[in-house]
């Protein structure tokens, strides 16, 4: 249907056709082969994430997971890819129930292992969206709405982290979202590396982290070049926050042995205990050695949102680029990562390979709206839209009610975890919504704590969690840190999605004690 362009410059928006089967629900045509119109499986996929109980208040009303072996699960459903002919509307419809059912319920009230919860329904309507206009985002021409949605998420995400006229980007998760600071800086470092390569450089560059900081900055000196041998792990605190002295030294060191020092990764939130860097004790030190500071947010970057708790992020604005995962504690659904910088036109002029078929110079529109060439990527989903779509529908105020709630609900797990015969902190005190803990039986209350009776109390943790994860009750992690000489706990995660409450909370701790009386002695 043609539209014709209205006085203010825009084109007359046509009228919702009602004549497609997926809209009114009344015809299902067959196809050439006289099967039913493949599109009615959108129709009917609703219905059984309905009747699964994966969406709504239901949820809970399922087991968290139903757990199979990986070896029962292949007799169960028939995984390989040798089908000849087209399946049966009921056979395909059959199939999605089965992976259905053997799937974790990650919007159950008892999951919490990961630092990602349930969904955000209005952030999984975006995503639905955009999986359905199968669109990209590197040029205005191909995605001309989502171009701007992600120039306005990144705009406002600069001002609530205050970096200025900065830039950014939407990255394929945090590991990503770190990896494009450490190319930036190493680029800012050595502008000629470029063309040169890291082989080449007159100094070895180096990476300086804390202990307690994700993995994924090992992984990037590896994928970069840098070396894993340039890769200095500081020292942290009890509560998992890097030591900015120790900091200091580390870098003396470097230069003493005649490598260069270029970049710092801080951590708002570590992955375990949940810890907060001092941002502006570290910024110091950078700023006094000329080094760029990173500062990986991305779980704890969701306090920016309360008014609250945004002063556990005090100092975060004078780094040099930040990476946040509205994906974790928010609930927007995976994968929903930002990255920012604040020297604007950086990203473009490290990264671009300026690929003439793509990105034409005399195009018929402002060629500064096409953004592919700022990405590692050519091909890039349009994940702006999800997270962009839930602040559109909750607002400022919205948002920060549901962080606020996962915040108290963890206080309330602290508090009751203090008081409550036989659990025992990992931490007295905490940061962010991780809380950390043991279970001890009532068989293993002794004052003899040995060596031996740590490391039955750490076994004893992974049994809770394999015998709640076979009832399908509660998924709660159990990690170790090894590095400070601990040995299992469990790690419990709040976040925002599905709404916690304490009652959720006193849950999950009736169900440890409940599990942990029953193992064997």
């Amino acid at each position: 249907m043609a539209t014709t362009p209205s006085r203010n410059g825009l084109s007359d928006q046509p009228p919702i056709s009602t004549d497609h089967p997926i809209i009114n629900g009344t015809s299902k045509p067959p196809n050439a082969t006289g099967e039913c119109d493949e599109w009615t499986i959108l129709e009917r996929v609703f219905r059984v994430l309905a009747d699964e109980g994966y969406l709504g208040p239901s949820t809970h009303q399922k087991p968290v997971v139903s757990f199979v072996y990986p070896e029962d699960l292949k007799q169960l459903i028939h995984f390989p890819m040798d089908e000849q002919t087209p399946s049966s509307a009921a056979t395909v419809e059959r199939i999605i129930r089965q992976v259905l059912h053997y799937s974790v319920r990650t919007g159950h009230n008892h999951f919490h292992n990961q630092l990602f919860a349930g969904v955000d329904p209005y952030g999984l309507t975006g995503s639905w969206l955009t999986e359905a206009l199968n669109t990209s985002q590197y040029t205005f021409e191909v995605g001309p709405t989502f171009t701007l949605i992600e120039d306005a998420v990144i705009d406002k995400c600069l001002r609530l982290f205050e970096f200025g006229e900065g830039d950014g980007i939407l990255c394929p998760g945090g590991s990503m979202s770190n990896m494009y600071a450490m190319v930036a800086a190493r680029y800012r470092t050595v502008p000629d590396v470029k063309r040169i390569g890291v082989a080449n450089l007159p100094e070895p560059l180096v990476v300086f982290t804390s202990e307690d900081a994700h993995y994924s900055i090992t992984k990037a000196v590896h994928w970069l070049g840098i070396g894993l041998n340039n890769l200095v792990k500081v020292k942290s605190d009890r509560r998992g926050c890097m030591i900015p002295e120790q900091l200091e030294q580390a870098i003396q060191s470097v230069l003493d042995s005649g490598r260069k020092p270029f970049f710092v990764n801080a951590t708002a939130g570590t992955t375990v205990l949940g810890a907060f860097d001092d941002f502006n004790r570290i910024a110091d030190v950078c700023q006094r050695y000329g080094v760029w500071l990173h500062i990986d947010a991305c779980l704890g970057g969701t306090a920016v949102l309360s008014h609250r708790h945004k002063h556990l992020l005090a100092g975060a604005n004078r780094a040099q680029s930040l990476a946040w995962n509205p994906h974790k504690t928010l609930g927007a659904p995976l994968q929903c990562s930002i990255f920012l910088i604040k020297e604007r036109g950086l990203l473009h002029e490290c990264n671009a390979a300026k690929a003439d078929y793509l990105f034409q110079q005399d195009k018929f529109y402002d060629i500064s709206y096409d953004t592919g060439d700022k990405s590692v990527q050519c091909g890039r989903k349009v994940d702006a839209f999800k997270f962009w779509l839930m602040y559109k529908a909750r607002g400022s105020a919205g948002l920060e009610s549901l962080v606020d709630n996962a915040f108290a609900c963890a206080a309330s797990l602290h508090e009751q975890l203090r008081s409550r015969a036989g659990f025992r902190l990992v931490l007295e005190e905490y940061q962010y919504t991780n809380i950390s803990f043991w279970y001890v039986p009532t068989w293993m209350r002794t004052d003899q704590q040995t060596p031996d009776w740590w490391q039955r109390l750490y076994s004893v943790t992974a049994d809770i969690k394999e015998q709640m994860v076979k009832r399908g009750t509660v998924l709660v992690g159990y990690v170790p840190l090894l590095h400070k000489g601990i040995g299992n706990f469990f790690r419990m995660v709040v976040t925002c999605h599905p709404r916690p409450t304490p009652e959720t909370m006193r849950y999950v701790m009736d169900e440890i004690e409940r599990v942990g009386e029953e193992l064997p002695r």
